[in-house]
């Protein structure tokens, strides 16, 4: 496959690139490629783009520039320089005390006033000497600047020289996300997930805006995160998952360590602790919990809607009270998830009075609660949040309690579903999910009687039963998570399939140079695919 195949600027780009290797030439002497901004392969497509058909030169003299008053906004431009010598060489200052006239620059200006969409909304103008992102927020900032990082081209490594010039296309850009909430969930019950991991994945979604990371933490397989006030959790019902691995937990300083990497990454991580069903590695640790009366061992396989919770016990209650708050106790963002999905072994009664109390003890220790859109049913207030993933009636029904609702539709956004019946990792119950099927939908119509102002956003869940490591995380998510970063930020009327599908085969190089086990779908035609991946298809 040809390196160079629909990536912007040409042949032209990596001719610029071996041309300015240690000659000390005068920048002047050295032309700009007139580039052009609409031809780049910018995912998620932004809000609106205007090419200029020039390009800004960034090179050794380049600096990155801060201006406003909110705090951050110093470490959003040196996680920039960071990534920016990552991938070119370049090790650009920020701030520096001395800059020479002419020199180019990077500025990231904060600008309060004005007329913004909403807190990640910013503007971009880039021209030969000069790149400017405008924002309101440092939060709208470290979204620009993803956009930043995806303009400067992908050249593989053996065309690196000490000394590059790095054309820019040159233009404006508006841009500002469709939905507030986009998220992905990660289930580190079934199989378990280092802190390396979810920070690996972290990293990934965060270049394509997504601003949330929902962790399933526990379920009938696994308990993944210590409660100092209930210590056999982990002790006892951390210590397997499916198949009879070895199992695994968080100690709650490596959950703060997750929580303080995404905040540095401007995303919400989302606990969840699924109950009253997924409960049988809770009840296996303190049997007073169980509901079911039968008998109780651990369990490695992947059958559900076995277990519950004694939902009419007060000691059941003082459990999850504690739960709730050392969880909350060390989660900033405004969400708890309390699961309820596939509760079968639950009375119908019983479930509702369930809701009801967990509801309000999520209240008491100050977060919003979401929950699987069975809990829809119960007689919860407005505040909370419905995901769907599997009914309608459900889904709708939270919106007649004025819920808002998470568009995770099982049949659409599963990444643990199979591409297709060659796939080597996966399940099928919901439906095959191609790349092109996990795209061409719309979240703003895909259940006629949800609003768009009650969707909160879009999530892409993936559950682990049949993957146990990065490689197999990442042939699952990748690249269908792409396509769900974009059909959470950008409008409806900018995305369209074919114009998609040239951008995302564009981001082989990225997911390569980041060693991303991705599935390289034969749907889509990959400018560059690294070995492994390749391997991947072919086994």
């Amino acid at each position: 496959m040809n390196i160079l195949k629909s990536v912007s600027g040409s042949v032209f780009i990596l001719t610029l690139l071996l041309m300015v290797t240690s000659c000390n030439e005068a920048k002047e002497e050295i032309p700009m490629p007139a580039l052009d901004l609409n031809a780049e392969n910018l995912v998620p497509i932004p809000t609106r783009m205007i090419a200029t058909q020039g390009s800004f030169r960034l090179d050794q003299f380049t600096s990155i520039i801060t201006s406003g008053e909110e705090d951050g906004l110093g470490e959003v431009a040196s996680f920039l320089a960071e990534k920016i010598s990552g991938k070119t060489g370049l090790r650009l200052e920020v701030n520096p005390l001395n800059m020479q006239e002419g020199d180019p620059v990077i500025l990231l200006s904060q600008k309060k006033e004005g007329n913004w969409p909403n807190n990640e909304a910013y503007s971009l103008s880039i021209r030969q000497d000069s790149i400017i992102l405008e924002i309101p927020t440092t939060e709208a900032a470290f979204r620009g600047v993803q956009t930043i990082r995806q303009l400067i081209p992908e050249i593989s490594n053996d065309t690196l020289a000490e000394h590059s010039i790095w054309p820019v296309a040159s233009g404006t850009i508006e841009d500002h996300p469709n939905f507030g909430y986009r998220g992905s969930m990660l289930d580190v019950a079934r199989h378990f997930f280092s802190v390396e991991d979810v920070k690996k994945y972290i990293d990934l979604l965060a270049y394509y805006k997504i601003n949330v990371l929902h962790l399933h933490l526990t379920d009938d397989q696994g308990w993944r995160i210590e409660i100092k006030a209930w210590p056999k959790l982990t002790e006892v019902g951390g210590s397997t998952e499916v198949g009879g691995e070895a199992g695994g937990f968080f100690t709650q300083d490596d959950y703060k360590e997750i929580v303080a990497y995404a905040a540095d990454h401007y995303m919400t991580i989302v606990p969840e602790v699924d109950m009253p069903g997924h409960t049988n590695a809770a009840s296996v640790s303190y049997p007073f919990l169980d509901g079911t009366g039968k008998p109780l061992k651990l369990y490695e396989g992947t059958r559900v809607g076995f277990s519950t919770f004694d939902t009419r016990k007060d000691t059941v209650y003082a459990f999850i009270d504690d739960v709730v708050r050392e969880i909350s106790a060390i989660t900033p963002g405004p969400y708890f998830h309390i699961g309820g999905d596939e509760s079968h072994a639950t009375k119908k009664a019983d479930y509702i009075y369930f809701v009801n109390r967990v509801e309000k003890i999520v209240q008491k220790h100050g977060k919003q609660m979401i929950g699987w859109d069975e809990i829809a049913q119960a007689d919860v207030d407005s505040t909370s949040i419905a995901q769907f993933w599997s009914s309608e009636k459900n889904a709708t029904t939270a919106i007649e309690k004025g819920m808002k609702v998470i568009l995770s539709p099982a049949k659409k956004t599963y990444l643990d579903m199979q591409y297709d019946t060659l796939s080597k990792h996966g399940l099928h119950w919901a439906a095959y999910i191609p790349v092109d099927t996990a795209y061409v939908w719309s979240p703003e119509s895909y259940v006629p009687d949800i609003p768009k102002d009650q969707i909160l956003g879009v999530e892409a869940p993936l559950w682990s039963e049949t993957i146990s490591n990065i490689e197999e995380l990442e042939y699952l998510a990748f690249p269908r998570v792409i396509g769900y970063a974009e059909l959470s930020w950008s409008l409806e009327e900018n995305r369209d399939w074919e114009d998609f599908k040239v951008r995302l085969a564009n981001q082989a190089p990225f997911m390569e140079r980041m060693n991303v086990a991705f599935y390289p779908s034969p749907r889509i035609d990959w400018v560059q695919a690294e070995k492994k991946s390749r391997e991947i298809l072919k086994d």
